[in-house]
């Protein structure tokens, strides 16, 4: 399982974990403490799903949300970055997206969803149009934010 392994991975490092999310709504951090022991790494996480919640409490700037909007690599990359500070962790994880059925638009379809990961030394986002419903996009989001955070911390030394 992919949780499993992000904490083998933190506890090689000895790093800790902090989660920013909106459209999975604390599924990642959900996951992430179904593993047991985790307490040992997993600082806790933020569910900022309004705007205001990504500004006032991940300090995500206004400017960000107004130019690029809430689904945006921008935002997904302030969310990381405020979560490992609000949190004072090693390494952080953020997910934002439109999960459907609603508010999908031409340019930002129901499924596209923006991860990122924050560390020290090291930033990486991804975008993905994920297909499916609801539940879909959430699982699909969740699991890709535990991929991609995977891959960060095998790159660390």
């Amino acid at each position: 399982l992919l949780e499993v392994e992000v904490g083998e991975a933190l506890r090689r490092l000895r790093w800790t974990l902090a989660t920013a999310e909106s459209c999975t709504g604390g599924l990642v951090g959900h996951l992430i403490t179904q593993v047991a022991g985790s307490s040992d790494y997993f600082r806790g996480g933020v569910v900022a799903y309004a705007n205001e919640g990504k500004h006032r409490v991940l300090g995500v700037r206004a400017d960000t949300l107004e130019q690029h909007g809430a689904v945006s690599r921008e935002t997904a990359l302030e969310m990381a970055r405020g979560a490992r500070t609000l949190l004072e962790a090693d390494i952080a994880v953020s997910v934002t997206g439109i999960a459907g059925p609603g508010g999908g638009s031409p340019d930002k379809p129901v499924g596209t969803t923006w991860i990122a990961v924050s560390c020290r030394n090291a930033e990486r986002a991804e975008h993905f149009v994920w297909q499916g419903d609801r539940q879909a996009v959430k699982a699909q989001s969740a699991q890709a934010a535990l991929r991609l955070l995977l891959q960060v911390l095998e790159s660390c030394p």
